[in-house]
């Protein structure tokens, strides 16, 4: 790993503030810059190096460092409404921390030692991407990737022979403005058999084998780091191999917060744009003669359409900061009931389930709220605001972007599933090839000759 890809923090991250109020002071010069350039960058695709550097010098990446290793540890809910303040200034930013703020979280649930490693790495300014989703050819619930132990049977994660890493990723948001990124793979164990479940493997993003491109070319969110990852027999250490226990606290956690930071990016562009339709009404001069001959900033019409974006920007925001509330409303109960900790075997506190449920009613919402402020925004103006120098469509490209990670309609089920039988909903974990429908002649060959009926059934 080179020292250029790490940014430590320029104040002592235990001094950082960690209430709302005093975050936002120290944070507004950063978040005031990335929003002057975030324009110019998305027209002519600069990725936001600086902009990373600059967060990193101010302490963002460590925000979420618990206080007993060192960090600020602030909360969840304080990190969620600073996360909408700089996806307002620049969405593509906010969605990039993606990975890392979802790496530090579920170091909160590993064996002590991979804790302090890692806290201490993210406090010298280490930084991790993410590198789970392949792109096809991979059977739902498995991996291609694989991570195999070493041939002298060291497959406990003890320190050892180092085991290897191949395979390819796409999506790897962030990993372009990291040091490391953390790679999701079926694990080979050393007798060649398959571990089951998934295991990670943090690697440097410069090490011998590990290539990333920037080639996502989605039409929005284009400044994100999203792109093809392949990792060669790339060498990893055997404390950095981690384990994920499915169904265990950390997993349904990870997967409420993961969603939680991309609501939080699209309540960040809902509020850019309202902030952009009062901002243009308030200095437009020229009016139709349709209207009633008064300046935009006057006429009530134009006025009831900014107050709509400004109502579903807010909505969205006080969604996305109630289901942040539940998530701290998890952790707590986690920290009383051990299932914080490495080895937990009791069940997983209802808390846990309560928070994914929050994130899930508020992904059905939020992001028709987001797109809904992103398209009224043409509502307050004329043909110019298309101008491509303008840039205004930006936020519905992004909006509609962040809105497909996740499918919302098996969302909606879901939570329906819930209220109607009780059914707690499964976070997302796995995409992959779903199995091949059989034909409708292998399906009627399947089945059982029916039983004659009895005389008189109906």
């Amino acid at each position: 790993m080179t020292a250029s890809r790490l940014i430590p923090p320029a104040v002592d991250p235990a001094s950082l503030p960690r209430d709302l109020p005093g975050l936002r002071a120290h944070f507004r010069p950063v978040f005031e810059e990335i929003a002057r350039g975030a324009l110019e960058r998305d027209r002519a695709r600069l990725l936001p190096f600086e902009a990373v550097r600059a967060l990193g010098r101010a302490g963002f990446s460590v925000l979420r460092v618990p206080q007993e290793a060192g960090g600020p540890g602030v909360d969840v809910r304080t990190v969620t409404a600073l996360l909408v303040d700089l996806a307002a200034a620049d969405s593509n930013v906010a969605h990039l921390y993606r990975s890392h703020l979802g790496f530090l979280d579920a170091l909160r649930f590993q064996p002590q030692p991979v804790r302090d490693r890692w806290h201490a790495l993210v406090l010298a300014g280490a930084t991790v991407g993410n590198a789970s989703t392949e792109r096809g050819g991979n059977a739902l619930g498995t991996l291609n990737t694989r991570l195999t132990a070493p041939a002298d049977g060291d497959d406990d994660g003890e320190p050892g022979a180092a085991w290897t890493l191949t395979g390819t990723k796409y999506y790897a948001t962030g990993s372009i403005f990291s040091s490391h990124t953390r790679v999701s793979a079926a694990v080979v164990r050393a007798d060649g058999s398959l571990a089951p479940g998934r295991g990670f493997a943090v690697v440097p993003v410069d090490a011998p084998g590990v290539s990333l491109e920037d080639d996502w070319d989605g039409f929005g969110q284009r400044l994100t780091g999203t792109g093809t990852a392949v990792f060669e027999d790339v060498a990893v250490d055997p404390q950095d191999v981690l384990e994920r226990i499915p169904g265990s606290p950390e997993a349904v956690h990870e997967a409420a917060w993961f969603q939680l930071i991309l609501l939080a990016v699209l309540a960040g562009i809902a509020r850019a744009a309202r902030d952009d339709a009062a901002a243009r009404v308030a200095a437009r001069v020229r009016t139709f003669n349709t209207g009633l001959g008064v300046p935009f900033r006057e006429d009530p019409l134009i006025q009831e359409a900014v107050g709509r974006i400004a109502a579903k920007a807010s909505a969205a925001e006080a969604v996305v900061l109630a289901a942040a509330d539940a998530l701290d409303a998890s952790l707590a109960a986690g920290a009383a009931t051990g299932a914080d900790r490495w080895g937990f075997t009791g069940p997983v506190p209802p808390a846990f389930a309560e928070a994914e449920l929050a994130v899930e009613h508020a992904q059905i919402t939020v992001p028709e709220l987001a797109l809904g402020a992103a398209q009224e925004l043409f509502l307050t103006g004329g043909a110019s605001d298309t101008s491509v120098a303008k840039g205004l469509d930006r936020h519905w490209r992004n909006a509609q972007t962040v809105a497909t990670h996740n499918p919302i309609a098996f969302r909606a089920r879901a939570v329906g599933d819930y209220w109607i039988n009780g059914t707690l909903p499964e976070g997302l974990n796995a995409i992959g090839d779903a199995p091949a429908a059989p034909s409708s002649s292998a399906v009627d060959a399947a089945q059982p000759a029916p039983e004659p009926a009895e005389a008189g059934a109906r």
